[in-house]
């Protein structure tokens, strides 16, 4: 056993025991459905989180949004934020960055799909007019640490958090945000 089936047997048993109706997994048509839809791959964890646990309906607070389906999804919100974003003169999302969680208040947790660990980023637009890299923050340098976190319950997003924890700036957001245009 990888220590990734061990984290998805983990989050599978977190996710069974604190959803009382946890969506059943995606199938691989399904998946790769979505990636064409996107134009890009999801990096391998997120992919098993989908097909091996449920499709979203689990994870941190709000809990991670359907990948497909009926609704609101992931494909869905990147498409519009995308299209929204390439509509504008100021760019706000960038390419291969998969909303994965609305935290409310127009506040997502993402992940960067070009990175093959999944960069787990968040947007945070309150209080920023234009200079939109600045609204972009690296929540976990991987997808699984972020997970490892939720499983935990040490995210800054926890009742008991460590109110001091500051998020570094994505660095890369100027340059993916410019790509766009």
């Amino acid at each position: 056993m990888t220590d990734t089936d061990d984290l998805l047997r983990q989050i599978s048993a977190k996710a069974s025991a604190t959803t009382e109706h946890l969506p059943l997994p995606a199938t691989a048509e399904e998946v790769a459905q979505a990636e064409r839809i996107l134009g890009f791959r999801l990096p391998p964890v997120l992919a098993r989180l989908y097909l091996e646990v449920a499709n979203g309906g689990f994870g941190p607070d709000y809990q991670l949004l359907p990948l497909v389906g009926e609704g609101r999804t992931a494909v869905n919100d990147y498409c519009e934020e995308r299209e929204t974003s390439e509509s504008s003169s100021d760019a706000h999302w960038p390419a291969d960055v998969l909303p994965i969680l609305d935290w409310g208040c127009g506040m997502y947790a993402a992940v960067d799909c070009r990175s093959p660990q999944g960069v787990v980023l968040l947007f945070e637009p309150n209080g920023i007019s234009g200079d939109w890299h600045h609204a972009w923050y690296v929540d976990s340098e991987s997808l699984t640490g972020w997970l490892e976190t939720w499983l935990s319950e040490t995210g800054w997003y926890e009742e008991d958090a460590d109110e001091a924890r500051e998020m570094r700036p994505w660095e890369s957001a100027r340059q993916r945000l410019a790509e766009g245009r």
